[in-house]
């Protein structure tokens, strides 16, 4: 159910065969713990998930469970922004700098509240209201997570952090052409961990197995590719490949480099 629709509607019959049983006290479990001086060698990553890629259809799943919640993974997202589980930040920068109100974001994905004229149905008057457009949650087609790859000499092993996700709305020129996708707001991943452990990914082969939206980003159940690495210059690669055929093989180069470079470190 999309944020500011009416009341979820709870089932009142049992869905299925067996009554199922929505644990949503789950928690994560906690990350190994990296020392300083633990921290061998290290690559901060940018990539995006495309929800149309078939390994990322869970993404699109715009179903309400049980209780009414809808699974959109979208949704799962403004839900917890609107119900203060976690805080949304500015897409000003993704160093999680400045913070989103609700009302700000409100505004971003559906545009200033203005007021109009409206006719009552019942009594004929002429009255004023406020109203802004509806967010359609269906237009978010992409997620950028900004991630940090990190060899624990300790654990002599190449360990993956998620630090944040931001969902991406397409910008169109007056031509209808596209123009870029731009981030909405930024959100704190290890934040958002423990709200992800509450809600479960939909299985396209089994619904009785179940998953967690925390388990699919730690096992990385996702497909993504790469648009920046940290670099001197702090550009993604479009910026100096403007061939968008070739911004792909670029990406993939990026991530075989970081393999690369652990067996490099294992035969150190």
């Amino acid at each position: 159910m999309a944020p500011g629709s009416d009341t979820p509607r709870k089932s009142l019959r049992i869905d299925g065969v067996v009554e199922r049983t929505l644990n949503r006290e789950r928690i994560p479990i906690q990350y190994d713990y990296i020392r300083e001086d633990d921290r061998f060698w290290e690559k901060r990553l940018w990539q995006v998930i495309d929800t149309r890629e078939k390994m990322n259809l869970p993404f699109q799943y715009n179903v309400e469970d049980e209780t009414g919640v809808n699974q959109l993974f979208i949704n799962i997202l403004l839900e917890a922004i609107k119900n203060n589980e976690i805080e949304a930040f500015s897409p000003v920068d993704d160093r999680f700098s400045t913070k989103l109100s609700w009302q700000e974001i409100q505004t971003k994905t559906g545009g200033e509240e203005r007021t109009v004229r409206s006719i009552d149905p019942v009594t004929g008057e002429e009255k004023l209201v406020t109203t802004r457009d509806e967010f359609n949650p269906l237009t978010v087609k992409q997620f950028k997570i900004k991630e940090v790859w990190v060899f624990d000499k300790e654990a002599s092993a190449l360990k993956v952090r998620i630090l944040g996700i931001a969902p991406l709305m397409s910008r169109f020129n007056e031509d209808g052409s596209f123009r870029a996708s731009v981030p909405l707001f930024w959100v704190y991943y290890p934040d958002l961990r423990p709200v992800l452990a509450k809600y479960d990914v939909y299985n396209q082969n089994n619904d009785a197995a179940t998953m967690s939206w925390e388990d699919l980003f730690e096992m990385r159940f996702f497909s993504s590719y790469v648009v920046k690495e940290q670099n001197n210059y702090n550009r993604e690669i479009r910026h100096y490949i403007k061939d968008g055929v070739m911004q792909l093989p670029e990406g993939q180069s990026i991530k075989e480099k970081i393999f690369n470079k652990e067996q490099d470190l294992w035969q150190y």
